[in-house]
């Protein structure tokens, strides 16, 4: 079973996404655009896990204690850099709780066995893939291309897009089931802040 820890997104916000999506997806033909549907914000990516694996993970995420803390939702940019770029992201402001959740969460899974992080916490959600790894980090092989070119261009020549402010309350134990029509997530277990 292939999992993940996140914060899902409230619809308003999630509509106004798809909206600059929908203006934008033709500067950018050849990426791979994520469906509105599945925008989330990672906190921690697990990976695969057996089945009978989720119950301890879901004790260990339930002992996380947390507050309900607000997220602002604006901006866009390219990664691992624009002129080598693999990912279009929407940016995530947040005061220092978002940063505390995604440690306390991998402290958690971390007991459990599940590698820590070796980067810092980079919060964003991906609207499109344009290389084989969505990883914010420089890979191996990165290098110049002009898959996001276009894109670039037309987004330079406009103010940056703010999508608004939630509160988040609560995050979630994922699934991903990958296929052919792009991963499918499906929610395992809620956790309150």
């Amino acid at each position: 079973m292939r999992l993940f820890i996140a914060l899902d997104i409230d619809d308003a916000i999630r509509q106004r996404i798809a909206g600059f999506m929908d203006g934008v997806r033709g500067f950018a033909p050849e990426a791979r655009w994520v469906k509105p549907d599945s925008l989330h914000i990672t906190l921690k990516f697990i990976g695969e896990k057996p089945d009978d694996s989720v119950a301890q993970i879901k004790q260990q995420l339930a002992t996380i204690a947390g507050q309900p803390f607000d997220l602002l939702f604006r901006a866009h940019g390219f990664f691992p850099t624009p002129k080598a770029p693999r990912v279009f992201w929407v940016g995530i402001e947040a005061g220092s709780e978002l940063g505390a959740l995604a440690a306390a969460i991998d402290d958690a899974m971390s007991a459990l066995g599940i590698p820590k992080e070796t980067h810092a916490f980079s919060p964003h959600l991906t609207l499109a893939r344009g290389g084989k790894s969505g990883a914010p980090r420089r890979q191996k092989g990165d290098g110049p291309n002009n898959r996001f070119d276009q894109l670039a261009r037309k987004l330079a020549a406009v103010a940056p897009p703010e999508f608004g402010t939630m509160t988040a309350r609560e995050f979630f134990l994922f699934q991903s089931q990958l296929s052919r029509g792009g991963s499918q997530y499906t929610r395992l277990q809620r956790f309150a802040l």
